[in-house]
């Protein structure tokens, strides 16, 4: 044999084997070969030309790997390169003849499948080192010799007496350089009656395969349908003796040896292209069984698909393959060929071809080949054949592209992923208390590291990637879909009030009514936060809702996935997302969870009708109804319920299941501050924690006029009067006695409790007069400033600055010194929600002071990323890029804001979406926002309630009535007299001094209503009644 390196290929009659080498790899290689080559460069293509004539000299030794066993005396070996297709060489064992194996319509020799199988198992996958004996010109064959570590495989086949040894042929050279051991190894043999020189009567007939039609080329019988039925889903063993494609194999299946071709189930790899026969004559092909490799002149049956590995590609013209179609095919053949498999026979297509799963030895485990292919990006996902799978073989396969599509690897390289209406989120994970079930798939967390009474401190939480039934929605006439009640009575029982991990996943734009999808053009949508949640304890939970598949990615946080044991209870289901949504990290258990249920029949899944409850709501029905219904609850003096919903701190919906009603209920003699007045928010989230969706018990003293039933509430035997009033949230009222109030004395004493620590509503508490923070105007001399309006905003509220104040002047100059260089790098500075910055105003460039009110979730990824700021010292409020952001320089103060948010005291202004709202913005911005003015602001009032300032309309209020100088008048009258606004509704409690301002005020509102203007213009708007209405406050934390 000759070698020869060629920069260019040439087309002639010699093989060759194009192979793609680096220094460091070449394929077959030998030492000298090594150092010969050592001038190229990397990558260089070159051709191994393999002159076919006869010589006499050996080659130098070569190293690769076995890839195939075509019989007991012939090694496909490939190159050890680490080349995408490394040369591959066909050597027959010099000097030594196997039995042959059946060919088309033929049988076996005696002993050739043990033959063929000692050297499959000896040799298969392993490294060897060999070298080319001779070659024989008229059959194409390459003899040599070939080691399997220091051991001749050719002496071991002989010893073993699996073939017998030829004698040297005419030419000189045509033989083993090892023919004389091979000779003493081959009398050994026979002398011990081993292999085919077995002495035992009837062996070699034994020895003989009965094989079926398919082994032997007729597949015509098979029985595909047959087959599948016998073994469907039981593990056969297999030798694979041909790849087709990366997903097509050609195997024999033990014991009866049917020769099947098997497509890999849930998968397809690349076409490797379509074949054109070409014709010629293959029924008379050349073979030898002569010393030394000469021809015989008798004609050979013709070969079976198993047997032409290698002479298939010379029988044909392969057509362009698709692309990685190689890849794939070598990918599979590397691993499985000639190796042995467990096929899972999955099912049978209309054409009568076997579908099934192909699982080959990988050390002491075993490997999906479909799952290896897809990770890798060399074969896709389909659906026709995964169907036939179990679910979790198709989750596999399913997530595993997703995965690769994700990195873009082989036939992913140029995808691109479809638009997603879902978000990540990143670390947002946090700890609290389960303070409210909204639905079978939403509930409210109390966040552990927020300060109780915040807005911000109830998260709601919609679990990932299921869906339960909705609940429906009394004021658009929705019933609750069958289960809804089930699943949220289910969840109640179980979480309320029970501490739990929450992990956020994703989030995701809605529509704005029923969760759908947003339409194209639409911007009424909402965003909805999803993520696991986790609990931690499961002290209320059945044994049987603690089954739990292991998490599909990452660590599972301590505790019981609450979305796992919904499904799993068959209360909801798993929502199939497309490829690109975000989903649960935890999916893959939902799904077990799901086929759990489904098996078991339960909840939805089952066939039986679902539970029907009919709940009486007294709250949408009159008063009258009410007071008929009040002897059915006062006839037991004590009665379970379960809070419903908090509508105040005092006030609440409650279900009676033993009545099956649904009532409006008051503490009776106990009341909180009202809507939008200070503490009414910390009164409502105080009760949420307490008693939301609690088992309480109640005792029913009366029902007023508006049907709302009076009476005490316990919980764990604990009046839940008595924490409200020693928090200092509610007062007792005692004005009509204390008789029928039950537990007077405690509640006393906790309203005497608040009032010596002056809590909350007792904070200027004097003995003998009951002054409630904000509620009632400060004896003393009210205090008057001298402003500048800076922003003016709906309902009546404006920014102001006070005229006197010094630090407005210091901070202009600080910011008016700075010189600042270009956007910091990305990466560098991170502004985050709460941050004070200096933001360059959009209108005229000039850099202020500004907090961070929204910004994007992660770090910063472009300088066009939009953040929205809060100018502290403006109150006006606006989106800009991140390029027009710097961190706050040192040499600015870092104080409060100089914006004052105020609002017009004793008037009810219309908001900018309420009718003539935008009319009364802009009268108020004409009349208050020219600099040459001099305006005086009276505060009447300082509403603290808001806490800090987190963005525009936020913080502290104070409610003025605002003059301006010149004109002597007040804005609040000029607002009333244009019809803008109208006045707030007197109450009883009204100081002496509030009650005549707003009599001074009323002959402004009255001849705005006599003219009919503005607001007025088609007669008295009755707007007080939602001062009377009951209030429905959302729980705190929702979007």
């Amino acid at each position: 044999m000759s070698c020869s390196v060629q920069v260019d290929s040439h087309s002639d009659e010699r093989n060759r084997y194009r192979i793609p080498i680096e220094l460091r790899s070449t394929g077959f290689f030998s030492a000298r070969s090594k150092r010969g080559l050592g001038f190229l460069l990397d990558h260089i293509e070159v051709t191994l030309a393999v002159d076919m004539a006869s010589t006499a000299g050996a080659t130098s030794w070569l190293r690769g790997r076995v890839k195939a066993v075509p019989s007991g005396d012939c090694l496909v070996i490939m190159g050890s390169s680490k080349a995408e297709f490394p040369p591959e060489k066909t050597i027959t064992l010099s000097s030594i003849v196997a039995p042959r194996l059946a060919r088309r319509g033929g049988v076996d020799e005696p002993f050739a499948w043990d033959s063929r199988e000692y050297l499959r198992k000896l040799c298969i996958g392993k490294d060897v080192t060999f070298k080319v004996d001779y070659t024989v010109p008229s059959i194409g064959r390459e003899f040599g010799s070939v080691f399997l570590g220091d051991k001749n495989v050719g002496l071991l086949v002989v010893s073993e007496g699996w073939a017998k040894v030829r004698e040297q042929g005419q030419q000189k050279g045509e033989a083993s350089p090892f023919l004389a051991e091979l000779q003493r190894l081959e009398e050994q043999a026979k002398q011990q009656g081993v292999g085919r020189w077995s002495k035992v009567p009837g062996a070699s007939d034994a020895s003989i395969r009965n094989l079926p039609p398919s082994a032997i080329g007729d597949p015509s019988n098979l029985d595909a349908m047959g087959l599948l039925a016998a073994n469907k889903g039981r593990p056969m063993q297999g030798i694979v003796e041909q790849v087709r494609d990366g997903s097509t194999v050609r195997v024999y299946l033990l014991p009866d040896f049917q020769f099947v071709q098997v497509f890999v189930a849930g998968i397809q790899a690349p076409s490797m292209g379509r074949r054109t026969p070409v014709e010629m004559v293959v029924d008379t092909e050349v073979i030898t069984n002569e010393p030394n490799g000469e021809a015989s002149s008798e004609p050979r049956q013709p070969l079976t698909s198993a047997q032409r590995l290698v002479a298939s590609a010379a029988s044909s013209t392969e057509v362009a393959p698709d692309p990685f179609g190689r890849e794939a095919k070598h990918f599979t053949e590397i691993r499985v060929l000639n190796r042995d498999v467990r096929i899972v026979l999955e099912g049978v297509d209309k054409f009568s071809n076997l579908i099934g799963s192909v699982y080959y030895p990988d050390g002491d485990s075993a490997k999906d080949l479909a799952l290896e292919l897809v990770e890798n990006g060399l074969a896709k996902y389909v659906d026709w054949s995964a169907n036939m799978m179990e679910e979790d073989a198709k989750r596999r396969l399913k997530s595993a592209e997703l995965q690769v599509k994700k990195d873009r690897l082989k036939i992913w390289t140029n995808f691109v992923p479809p638009p997603s209406n879902s978000k990540v989120i990143h670390d947002q994970n946090f700890t609290g208390k389960v303070v409210e079930v909204v639905s079978g798939d939403c509930i409210i967390v109390a966040d552990d590291s927020v300060p109780f009474g915040s807005p911000l401190a109830e998260r709601r939480v919609n679990l990932s990637s299921i869906r339960c039934p909705k609940m429906g929605n009394p004021r658009r006439d929705e019933k609750p879909a069958p289960y809804a009640r089930e699943v949220k009575e289910f969840l109640r029982t179980r979480l309320i009030g029970r501490q739990v991990n929450v992990s956020m996943e994703y989030s995701r734009k809605v529509g704005p009514v029923d969760g759908s999808l947003p339409t194209a053009g639409t911007t009424d949508s909402r965003i909805m936060d999803f993520g696991s949640v986790f609990l931690v304890s499961s002290s209320k939970v059945d044994a049987d809702d603690t089954v739990s598949a292991p998490p599909s990615a990452g660590s599972q946080p301590e505790g019981i996935n609450v979305a796992e044991l919904v499904v799993g209870r068959g209360f909801g289901t798993v929502i199939r997302h497309r490829d690109f949504d975000e989903r649960s990290s935890y999916y893959d258990g939902l799904l077990a969870a799901e086929a759990r249920a489904i098996s078991g029949k339960k909840g939805i899944h089952s066939a039986k009708d679902p539970p029907v409850m009919h709940i009486t709501d007294l709250m949408m029905g009159s008063s009258k109804k009410a007071k008929d219904f009040l002897p059915f609850l006062q006839r037991s003096r004590r009665l379970p319920a379960v809070v419903d919903y908090v509508l105040s701190g005092h006030r609440f919906k409650l279900l009676i299941p033993k009545e099956t009603c649904s009532i409006a209920f008051s503490f009776s003699g106990v009341r909180c501050a009202g809507r939008e007045e200070p503490y009414s928010d910390e009164a409502i989230a105080l009760m949420r924690r307490k008693i939301m969706q609690r088992d309480v018990e109640i005792e029913v003293e009366t029902v007023d006029r508006t049907g709302t039933f009076l009476g005490s509430l316990w919980e764990s035997k604990t009046n839940m009067a008595v924490p409200l009033l020693e928090a200092g949230l509610a007062r007792l009222q005692t004005a009509f006695g204390t008789d029928r109030i039950l537990d007077a004395h405690l509640l006393e004493q906790a309203e005497q409790s608040a009032k010596r620590q002056r809590l909350k509503i007792w904070e200027n508490y004097v003995e003998g007069q009951e002054v409630a923070k904000g509620s009632t105007a400060e004896s003393k001399q009210k205090e008057v400033l001298k402003i500048n309006v800076t922003e003016v905003l709906g309902s009546g509220k404006f920014y102001v600055q006070t005229v006197e104040d010094q630090r407005v002047a210091s901070i202009q100059q600080q910011l008016a010194s700075l010189t600042l260089q270009e956007a910091p790098v990305i990466g560098a500075f991170n502004p985050r929600k709460g941050d004070i910055v200096l933001a360059q105003f959009t209108v005229d460039n000039s850099w202020n002071r500004a907090m961070i009110v929204n910004a994007p979730r992660g770090a910063v990824e472009s300088p066009k990323d939009l953040f929205e700021v809060f100018y502290i010292d403006y109150g006006n409020q606006e989106e800009i890029p991140y390029s027009r952001l710097r961190p706050l320089d040192p040499s600015v103060s870092s104080g409060p804001g100089l914006a004052q948010l105020c609002s017009l005291a004793y008037i009810k202004v219309p908001s900018l979406e309420e009718d003539f709202g935008q009319e009364a913005a802009e009268y108020l911005s004409h009349c208050i926002l020219d600099n040459s003015r001099e305006l005086r602001a009276m505060i009447e009032e300082k509403d603290t309630s808001g806490g800090k300032v987190k963005g525009q309309g936020t913080g502290t209020v104070l409610y003025v009535t605002l003059v301006d100088v010149e004109a002597s008048s007040s804005i609040n009258a000029a607002m009333l007299q244009e019809g803008l606004a109208r006045l707030e509704r007197k109450k009883r409690w009204d100081t002496k001094e509030r009650q005549q301002a707003l009599d001074n005020l009323e002959e402004f509102q009255a001849k705005a209503k006599r003219e009919r203007l503005k607001m007025w213009q088609y007669g008295d708007i009755q707007s007080d009644d939602e001062d009377s209405a009951t209030p429905v406050r959302k729980a705190a934390g929702r979007r």
